[in-house]
């Protein structure tokens, strides 16, 4: 018998209705994501607290991007996405919540003015992706690792537009980044170029700024980096 603890065990009992559930939650995050205009997607650890340094990093870049403009969206739950919808409630900006149901871990944060409720983990990550102009992800673990190789993943393989993708704090992503030079490139399962999407920053203004700038020129990611796309820089300056 399924144990219906989880979510695609439980999808054997019912299945055809469980479909009407997966629109009814594409409907919702589309409907109310329309709205809210360019915004980033910030990722990190559910686990930090308050005072840790990754919590405090979340909730400064995300105050930047609201003062700029940028709608946030984060997970909705505790740690690093508390501290970004924190920052961008302090700035007055729009703070997006993704929630998710979880037997652990994943309580609503207080600091949303936007907040969708999800039961299917795919529904979620397509919101991220549809409503993001750049991806920042601070130290974390699976979840957070599992958001920056499906966004490599899409842009790798054409599923979708290339974005800017921002690993904040080198001492924490050097050492996998090393270990993908070292491994996956050599053994021939990776190229330099697909490495290339992901840009490393410590500095919260050079990030917002990159990410300002970007957004304005239509950039696109190549190895050397952040780029304007050719068909703006064709395009005379007054």
């Amino acid at each position: 018998m399924p144990d219906t603890r989880y979510v695609l065990d439980d999808m054997t009992i019912k299945d055809t209705w469980r479909i009407f559930r997966m629109m009814a939650e594409l409907v919702e995050g589309f409907e109310e994501l329309s709205k809210i205009g360019p915004a980033v997607s910030i990722f990190g650890s559910a686990r930090c607290k308050p005072s840790d340094p990754e919590y405090l990093l979340a909730e400064t870049i995300a105050r930047k991007l609201a003062e700029r403009g940028f709608a946030v969206i984060t997970g909705g739950g505790p740690g690093v996405m508390e501290g970004g919808n924190k920052g961008a409630i302090a700035a007055g900006g729009t703070s997006v919540g993704l929630n998710i149901h979880l037997p652990r871990e994943q309580a609503p944060n207080p600091y949303q003015t936007v907040a969708v409720d999800f039961r299917y983990f795919f529904v979620r990550k397509l919101m991220f992706v549809k409503y993001a102009v750049a991806f920042i992800i601070l130290p974390g673990g699976y979840g957070s690792l599992d958001e920056l190789f499906e966004a490599l993943t899409l842009i790798q393989t054409q599923r979708i537009k290339r974005f800017p993708l921002f690993l904040v704090d080198s001492s924490f992503w050097n050492p996998m980044l090393e270990w993908l030079k070292t491994s996956p490139i050599k053994r021939g399962f990776l190229t330099e170029e697909e490495l290339g999407l992901i840009t490393v920053v410590d500095d919260p203004d050079e990030l917002v700024e990159q990410i300002v700038w970007c957004e304005e020129e239509k950039c696109y990611l190549t190895p050397d980096g952040l780029m304007s796309h050719p068909s703006r820089r064709q395009q005379p300056r007054d």
